[in-house]
């Protein structure tokens, strides 16, 4: 097992930005992790972890002209529901609101249970202005 699994957006902001949505082309995520990912270069990213694993995750813009940031990263329940999933009693989650860093890093709990998608948000900042932030809810971690 390695012990960091790196996961990168790569966003054309201009795209997204015109066309007011992640999808269509303009998200493409990947991962450096040892064990087959499915659905690489897609926003349907399904990275596959181990409890223990460092994952960290970075934005790229395609036209470099225009930053892009992670402003959060928050899991979602099964139902898709826009309430989070949330950890045992007695463990935290950790809250998005630190802006303006470069990478987002997490340890994988072990509570996460072998062979389920755990799917999360992703927002991302692209600029400033009306619409400049948006989100998809279709990445997920799998623990083996």
């Amino acid at each position: 097992m390695k012990p960091q699994v790196n996961i990168v957006a790569v966003v054309d902001v201009i795209g997204a930005l015109s066309g007011s949505t992640l999808l269509d082309g303009n998200l493409c995520m990947i991962d450096d992790g040892a064990d087959n990912s499915a659905h690489q270069g897609t926003p349907n990213l399904c990275t596959v972890v181990k409890p223990g694993q460092v994952v960290s995750w970075s934005a790229l813009a395609v036209d470099l002209q225009t930053p892009v940031e992670i402003k959060n990263i928050s899991f979602v329940a099964a139902d898709r529901s826009a309430a989070p999933a949330q950890p045992p009693a007695g463990e935290h989650a950790v809250e998005g609101d630190k802006l303006d860093l470069d990478v987002w890093t997490g340890v994988v709990p072990n509570w996460l249970t072998p062979g389920v998608a755990y799917r999360y948000r992703l927002e991302l900042q692209m600029y400033e202005g009306t619409n400049s932030v948006m989100h998809v809810d279709t990445p997920a971690l799998m623990c083996q």
